[in-house]
């Protein structure tokens, strides 16, 4: 079984990224659970078709500790695995500690017992908090892929996860498998995301285009592949799920100083010069 986390800045798409790479992956006969870390609670939707799935937290909440597996765990698109862990009532307690919970319980329950080949981490924004770090400081997480663009916050970001990468990874088995470039139609972002990665010590795994069929799937609560199976950005999700399943560099990634990342960005054109 693979064990995936999709990290990344808040907003840049990881959740419908990964949704959408989860439902390639299903379709090519894999067997995909995807917990969502997100107290949102909409790691899943798409697959889901948009039902509103009780979270692990709510679940607890109601029910106490006499959860069954079927309680969290729902079927989504070709037959993939779906949990949401949610968070604590608003204003009250920490998020992080709903990933904790709920990957507990997961494998209290033996959900990972089952003949799994991927289970998916959709982690919210940055590695700053001790609770949305743990998938990477427990080992639940072995593979890493950061969804950024060539915008600049979204590369700082990507930046600070590897630095939360580098620190486990020299006491556990996480590595990072590449970056995931979600496009934002920035100029000479092919080319500034590909250096980056360099930069990095890794790769850029996938060059996803903007596209509206995502915006439309969406409104449809449906993945890409779902909705419109043979539309080219279905194709695209397909490819992203192919180069993650033929995936074989690993490494432990080369956090940039801040001076660096700023001096690559206005290599590539990215900032003015006062």
């Amino acid at each position: 079984m693979r064990k995936v986390a999709i990290y990344g800045k808040g907003g840049i798409g990881k959740s419908t990224t990964t949704q959408n790479t989860v439902a390639a992956l299903a379709e090519m006969g894999n067997q995909v659970m995807v917990v969502g870390c997100d107290p949102k609670a909409d790691s899943t939707r798409l697959l889901l078709g948009g039902l509103a799935q009780r979270s692990v937290l709510d679940t607890l909440r109601v029910e106490g500790e006499d959860v069954e597996l079927e309680d969290v765990l729902a079927d989504g698109f070709s037959k993939s695995k779906c949990v949401e862990s949610g968070g604590p009532e608003p204003g009250v307690g920490c998020a992080g500690r709903g990933i904790i919970t709920s990957i507990n319980l997961l494998e209290r329950l033996g959900a990972y017992e089952e003949s799994l080949d991927y289970v998916f981490y959709d982690v919210l924004g940055d590695v700053v908090c001790g609770g949305f770090a743990m998938p990477i400081r427990e080992g639940k997480a072995e593979e890493i892929y950061i969804v950024a663009s060539g915008e600049m916050m979204a590369m700082y970001a990507a930046n600070n996860i590897c630095k939360g990468i580098k620190k486990f990874a020299t006491t556990g088995t996480v590595r990072l498998g590449g970056i995931i470039c979600n496009s934002r139609n920035v100029d000479k972002e092919y080319e500034l995301i590909d250096h980056f990665a360099r930069e990095l010590g890794t790769k850029m795994i996938h060059f996803v285009p903007r596209d509206n069929d995502v915006q439309r799937a969406e409104i449809n609560k449906k993945t890409v592949i779902e909705w419109n199976p043979t539309c080219n950005q279905a194709d695209e999700y397909r490819a992203l799920a192919k180069a993650i399943e033929e995936n074989d560099m690993f490494v432990i990634p080369k956090p940039m100083e801040t001076d660096t990342l700023e001096s690559l960005l206005l290599e590539h054109g990215m900032l003015e010069v006062a």
